[in-house]
């Protein structure tokens, strides 16, 4: 005795409403690919944010050095109408440095002293911070010489942000200096 053969259930393709669909998702992808590219823009300029206003200030004849002969040196640059840095007050060859070995490598300050009087800064003294473990260099400045901090951070190649103020030292036991440069693991 023959049995005949199932019948299978028949499947077909959707024939309404695929395209529309896919063009949603479409949509929907690019979208999220646009945002990705904003924000990674967005990290990728950041680092070059901060020298706007600093590069603003060095134009001679632009409104913030005007302003900064006008007001003895010193003004507050504004870009954008945004606050940016404070123009040095002191040249180089006036913003004394002291140089301290912050990573243990001997050496290291008397190398990275011989940078900055290369740039025209004034060394004071070289020699060993309290502690050997800085990860990365820092400059420390004295009370009212943050903007000769950031000058000497830039000069060095290294991220304004690396200009702290003066943490663990007083003022007089920077043998008259008004900048410290640490140094650390990572110049």
């Amino acid at each position: 005795m023959e049995l005949p053969a199932p019948t299978l259930p028949r499947f077909s393709e959707p024939t309404q409403g695929w395209r529309k669909a896919a063009i949603v998702a479409g949509c929907i992808a690019a979208a999220e690919l646009i945002a990705l590219v904003v924000v990674a823009l967005a990290f990728v300029a950041k680092p070059f944010a901060d020298d706007a206003p600093a590069k603003a200030a060095a134009k001679p004849g632009s409104r913030a050095s005007v302003a900064a002969a006008e007001n003895g040196g010193t003004a507050t640059v504004k870009v954008d109408g945004k606050a940016g840095a404070t123009v040095a007050e002191l040249p180089r060859s006036k913003t004394g440095v002291l140089v301290l070995n912050g990573n243990g490598y001997v050496g290291a300050a008397a190398e990275k002293a011989s940078v900055v009087r290369s740039l025209r800064y004034p060394v004071t003294n070289v020699g060993d911070a309290a502690q050997r473990n800085f990860p990365q260099t820092v400059v420390m400045y004295r009370a009212g010489f943050l903007a000769e901090a950031v000058r000497l951070a830039k000069d060095l190649g290294m991220p304004r942000r690396r200009a702290v103020p003066l943490d663990g030292m007083r003022p007089a036991e920077l043998g008259g200096a008004k900048l410290v440069l640490v140094v650390g693991n990572q110049a």
